[in-house]
Formats: structure tokens, sequence, C-alpha cells
């Protein structure tokens, strides 16, 4: 019998999210567990149900593995010739995946996985995908996933939907202020352990994500202008990203380009952000307010909804709040600022915002996790 939140889940994915309309064509992907079928399943019967047509297509990180370990720069360019065409011509797209081993790709060569990402991920999904459809990307809950949470599989999936459905009108309501004050703001200096940051925000949109793209959501995010960028900061969530996790990330920041950067695996941590000229360069900064997400899950999307977090991204910017920075990666790196977890303040034009993962300006409390739930 269908989990009735999995039902409740698609049904505001299709409504809600995306807002499929009558005739569109929606592209749905599945990523790893086939046990993520009932959820495809329902987002295919709910697309139908609004009117539109899905498109369904399911993939195997294993046997993605295989192709790329194998693979050629022609080789994945023409691969990705083939998707780019099918994702041009969809209106929408929403992504499951449910990963069973976040290493899976571990064995991936350096090389290869350079190449995945310029030639495929970058070309399909960053430049297409994001820029020219609705789209939402989302997890399943499924064992694999509760054990990189600390969680008992019942517990995680608990704590998933209730993450994932939150009362996004509320929240949204509740942005509406910081979104003002940020697009109002020039210098933001960012405090922290092994962390001073500085960098404008003057000129780029600022936007609060409530419910959208990227579920479960919370974020309001903008850019910094792309030269902007000085100082140095340390990121303390871990990191998976090309099947590593990276742990004590940091960066040091000249004229807005990363000029150093270590981690646990700083061979590999370089060798991505040498993709190209824009990887280098940061391409969002944002501020989560989740306020069911309150430590790390060992998910970038999740983590980088935490309440108290922010992340500061190298790579592409999204058209939504573009500062002209453009490459094949996106990487979501992220801090969490809560006392717990070390402390820390933002400042917008030298005015306190944020304390210990906390907003201190009257007006912004209402983004406070116990005003939000």
């Amino acid at each position: 019998m269908e989990d009735p939140r999995i039902r409740k889940f698609a049904k505001y994915i299709i409504q809600k999210a995306i807002g499929l309309k009558k005739g569109e064509k929606i592209l749905i992907e599945l990523h790893g567990d086939p046990k993520a079928a009932p959820l495809a399943k329902a987002l295919i019967e709910e697309s139908y149900a609004a009117e539109g047509f899905p498109y369904f297509q399911k993939y195997d990180y294993a046997l993605e593995g295989a192709v790329l370990k194998g693979t050629s720069q022609e080789h994945l360019r023409n691969i990705a010739s083939y998707e780019i065409q099918r994702m041009k011509d969809m209106d929408a797209y929403v992504d499951i995946r449910a990963s069973l081993n976040i290493h899976e790709w571990n064995d991936v060569p350096k090389d290869k996985m350079a190449i995945y990402n310029k030639e495929y991920w970058g070309p399909i999904h960053l430049s297409e995908r994001c820029n020219h459809t609705r789209w939402t990307v989302i997890r399943y809950p499924n064992e694999a996933m509760a054990q990189l949470a600390g969680m008992s599989t019942e517990e995680y999936e608990n704590f998933y939907f209730s993450a994932c459905l939150v009362d996004y009108d509320k929240m949204g309501e509740s942005m509406k202020p910081l979104v003002e004050l940020m697009s109002k703001t020039d210098k933001v200096r960012i405090v922290g352990p092994k962390t001073d940051l500085t960098f404008s925000i003057k000129g780029i949109p600022v936007m609060g994500t409530n419910g959208g793209n990227n579920i479960p959501d919370g974020e309001i995010l903008t850019a910094p202008v792309k030269d902007s960028v000085n100082g140095f900061i340390y990121y303390n969530v871990p990191s998976p990203y090309g099947g590593e996790v990276f742990r004590d990330m940091y960066l040091e920041f000249k004229d807005g380009k990363i000029v150093n950067a270590t981690s646990n695996h700083t061979d590999k941590m370089n060798l991505i952000l040498d993709t190209d000229e824009g990887a280098r360069y940061v391409g969002e900064f944002a501020i989560g307010v989740n306020p069911i997400i309150t430590s790390p899950m060992l998910d970038i999307l999740f983590d980088e909804k935490m309440t108290g977090s922010f992340h500061f991204t190298p790579g592409n910017a999204y058209d939504i709040a573009s500062n002209g920075n453009h490459s094949a990666q996106h990487w979501d790196m992220i801090s969490l600022q809560t006392p717990e977890y070390g402390g820390g303040e933002i400042y917008f034009d030298d005015v306190l915002v944020r304390k210990d993962g906390r907003f201190v300006l009257p007006e912004l409390d209402s983004l406070n996790p116990e005003n939000l739930l």
C-alpha cells in the first residue's frame, strides 16, 4: 500500500513546486535505488492529473560509473548532445536522487570525472536545465540516507517528510524582510573560526526560495560581485562531492579568485577547482533557514538549507541571481554557525545581522527556527 506521505509529496511537487500546466512536457528521472519507484510512479500519475505529458528515465549509478571509467571527451560530448536536446524540449524536470552509496564513483579516475563535469553535467544541467526549465531536485528516504544521517530508517523517513513539507507559504512571507535588506546591501562580512571574509552583493538579484527548485527548501540566495571576494573561509560541514567526502575545507580569496584551497583531499579538491576558469570564482551566496534541519545530514541538498547555516559556492552562478560567472561546477560548500559548531557572525554594511546562527535584527526574527515551525 502506498505511503500517503508519498502521494502528498508528489502532489506538492507537480502542483506547487513545478506548477505543471496542461500540455506541458515534464522529464522525471530516477537515479539509483529502485525502492524510490513509488515516488516516481506517483509523480508520473500526478503529471497526468495535471494534464501534462511525463517522460521517464531511470539511471543506475554503478552502470553510469562503468561508462565514465572508459569514456573520452568526444564520447561524453556525443552522449550529452542527445540528452541536451531532450532537455531543451522539456518545460519541467524532476530528479529523484536515491544513492545507495555516496562513494559509488570514488574509483572513477579524476581525469574522467573532470570530463564528465565539463562535457556532460555542466552543459545539460547547469546551463540548460537550471536556466531554461522549471525544475525540482529531491532525494528519497532510503536506508543509505538514514545511515549517513545517523538515524533509524523510520526516524529518517519522518524527518525527511517533515523537512520537505514545511509551511512554505509561511516561510516565504518570513523571507521578505531579509530579501529586502539584502537587496539594499553592498558589503557583506562573515566572521567565524578560521573565517574572515568580505565581499559585495551590490546590484545582484536576491531570491528567497520556499518550496521550488530544491526540496527540502529554505534559503535566501544571491551572488557576490565576481571580483569583490577577499579573505579566507573554513567550511565545517562535510561535503560529499564527486565520489568523495571532503572535510575541513579551507579557501583563501584574492579579488574574487580562490588562490589557495585545502581539505582532507586537497589534490582532488584543486582538480575540481581547476575544471575551468569559473570554478575558482564564486557563483552563489545563500543563507539557510529550514527549521527542521538543524545538523548535517551528509547530503548537500539538505545541509545547504540548515537553519543557522550559509553556503558560499565556487562555480556557476544561476541566471536568477547572476554575477556573470560561468562554470561546469557548482559546489555548495556549507558552514554552520550555531554555537555547537563554533558560532560566527554575518554583517551587512557593518551591521550585525546574524550571530551564532540566529538573526538578531527584530524585523528578521520571524526567520529564527521556532518562528517557522
